[in-house]
């Protein structure tokens, strides 16, 4: 049986919760000009999830590779077992690979190599997978200036500058875990509302 994406994705995330814990997953998120097929978000750490079903190849790979490594922790790459031999040539040595092969009518899961810890993640990258009202919750976290008609980019520099590292990173982690979709819209438009536009 060939497995495709759609079938990987459900039980994958069930694996990782079997794994990890407490987590949350959010699919489909956009890095740059590239997207991720999901993020694992735990309270210290956002892991990235490349998934590459048997169906797939990796003529796009080496892009996604170099986004993920901008925006993220820790990274995953997820291969269709038509791939466990060679995935491991098309990722680099700290990222985790997990294999995904079917068994008598259901996926299962291994771990061929546990994720490291990215060497070359970009903090302000990070921070632009935040949404406006996410930003201005940190700001009255901090008790720092609202910058009502200032730009999100200008917020985000003044986190950058007033925040240390580490708190910024557990406070990226906090905003996208309790993200919640059915809400954002409102979130928005209320935030928007507030700032007089």
């Amino acid at each position: 049986m060939i497995l495709l994406d759609r079938d990987i994705r459900e039980p994958l995330f069930e694996f990782l919760e079997q794994e990890y814990g407490v987590v949350r997953i959010l699919e489909e998120v956009v890095t740059g000009k590239s997207r991720a097929d999901a993020l694992m978000v735990t309270d210290d750490r956002i892991t990235g999830i490349e998934i590459k079903s048997d169906a797939d190849t990796y003529e796009r790979l080496r892009g996604q590779v170099r986004y993920y490594n901008r925006y993220f922790d820790r990274n995953y790459i997820v291969a269709g077992s038509r791939h466990a031999l060679h995935v491991s040539e098309h990722v680099p040595a700290w990222w985790g690979i997990i294999i995904a092969e079917e068994e008598n009518g259901k996926v299962d899961f291994y771990e061929l190599r546990k994720p490291f810890p990215n060497p070359k993640p970009v903090i302000e990258k990070k921070l632009t997978l935040l949404w406006r009202p996410e930003l201005a919750a940190i700001q009255e976290k901090y008790s720092l200036p609202a910058y009502k008609q200032k730009s999100k980019q200008f917020v985000q520099q003044k986190l950058l500058e007033k925040l240390d590292e580490q708190d910024l990173h557990r406070e990226i982690s906090a905003a996208l875990f309790e993200r919640d979709y059915s809400l954002i819209e409102e979130q928005i438009s209320t935030y928007k509302k507030e700032q007089g536009r």
